[in-house]
């Protein structure tokens, strides 16, 4: 891998405390060699930040009034690296996640990049790569590998972001005033995406700069992802078509939009996440929040200035390679124990607990702060693998370790320490 650069991480968190103190737990094990971490939030988060071991390692700023734009231009005035990174307080890092994502600015053809961001179950890919036209309808890249591949942008098609995986190299993100305020959810970055494309500017994909993203619960979702509210929706599609939409399209494209989120409700009612009587409110949301839209000023951000603050280096040098555990379902509480200790003690861990069974496997970053992987001996972890797969214990461990190894560094001893689990008494 490249030598990184010198990188900022932005986190933006508002009424989930016990997230952001979890995003920021993986955040403290990257291994980049010179980064800081910026966190904006509100008093509640602000005060679970203050409860963090490393608490004075971290540059805070308080925002207590939503808006993902306004804030991420807060914690941007605070941001001191040549590169600015953003992960969002529903997802955790990869340990890997910084160095692979920061490493491509060292192509001077380079102004942004993004990473790919793994769904709930922790393995399969929620987002890869993909592109946006100026109606903010959204296609696939046909990228395969896993090297980054740097792609120019048209007038009318930009290469597209994810919110919570996403860097810039500061200085053209500050020409370019930041972002856009007048998007307080939804499509603030994929504004950003089209003036950069529009600027000229080469955005790089990054296959291995993985984040794991679990859509938490919000004023506009609940925890099982129905909608709650589709004020913000409408009104941010509202702003984007009136910048970027060839003229006479944005009224089918709000069509659209209109029958694209009734069906979305509908499938949640179906599903029984919703009642018949939410689909008439919630549809009153989205045209409250369109019209609220179209009276909406969008702004020409104007060039932002140097940081405000030096930069604060989270630590000196790299982070600790991580050590595996590995047992079965009868040793996963002594295992647990056990990582969270090492965890304390400044290890960084990854749990194996494996069934002799065929189930799928799962991943997932605990709030003690170490990765667990769970699973049947015989299951599949990627999704386009076989259903069963012959294999011992050990076998099915170095198997996944080599999965793994791209984006989380192992001790060099990992493969020599597999022993096979003993059994209960």
């Amino acid at each position: 891998m490249t030598t990184p650069v010198r990188a900022s991480v932005v986190v933006v968190s508002h009424q989930r405390p016990a997230l952001l103190s979890r995003c920021l737990l993986s955040l403290s094990q990257l291994d980049h060699p010179d980064f800081e971490i910026v966190v904006v939030a509100d008093a509640t988060g602000q005060d679970a930040v203050a409860r963090l071991a490393f608490a004075e390692r971290l540059k805070t700023v308080r925002v207590d009034a939503p808006g993902i734009a306004a804030a991420r231009n807060a914690g941007l005035a605070r941001a001191a690296g040549e590169v600015v990174a953003f992960i969002d307080d529903d997802a955790v890092a990869e340990p890997s996640w910084l160095c692979h994502l920061s490493a491509v600015f060292t192509d001077a053809r380079v102004d942004a990049a993004g990473g790919y961001v793994l769904g709930r179950n922790g393995i399969s890919f929620q987002w890869t790569g993909r592109n946006v036209d100026a109606t903010a309808r959204h296609a696939p890249l046909p990228l395969t590998g896993t090297d980054p591949v740097v792609l120019a942008g048209r007038p009318d098609r930009a290469i597209k972001t994810e919110g919570t995986n996403m860097a810039f190299r500061r200085a053209t993100l500050a020409a370019l005033g930041g972002f856009d305020p007048a998007y307080r959810f939804f499509l603030d970055e994929t504004d950003l995406n089209m003036r950069l494309a529009r600027a000229g500017a080469s955005t790089a994909i990054v296959p291995l700069a993985r984040v794991h993203h679990g859509f938490a619960a919000s004023p506009r979702r609940s925890t099982n992802r129905a909608p709650r509210d589709l004020s913000d929706i409408g009104a941010s599609t509202a702003v984007f078509l009136r910048k970027f939409a060839p003229s006479g399209e944005s009224p089918a494209v709000l069509d659209a939009l209109r029958r694209a989120q009734r069906a979305r409700a509908l499938r949640h009612m179906v599903a029984g996440r919703l009642e018949p009587r939410d689909i008439a409110r919630l549809m009153s949301t989205l045209e409250a929040g369109i019209a609220e839209g179209i009276a909406r000023d969008p702004s020409d951000p104007a060039p932002l200035a140097p940081a405000a603050a030096s930069f604060l280096r989270f630590r000196a040098g790299a982070g600790a390679a991580h050590a595996l555990l590995a047992g079965r379902p009868w040793q996963a509480r002594d295992l647990r124990e056990r990582a969270a200790r090492m965890v304390r003690e400044g290890q960084p861990v990854t749990l194996f607990v494996f069934s002799p069974t065929g189930l799928y496997h799962r991943m997932s970053f605990t709030d003690a702060g170490y990765w667990i992987q769970t699973g049947g001996i015989f299951g599949r972890s990627e999704r386009g693998a076989p259903l069963w797969q012959w294999c011992g214990f050990s076998s099915r461990c170095r198997r996944e370790l080599a999965r793994l190894a791209p984006v989380r560094r192992f001790r060099p001893e990992t493969f020599d320490v597999l022993r096979a689990p003993g059994r209960p008494g």
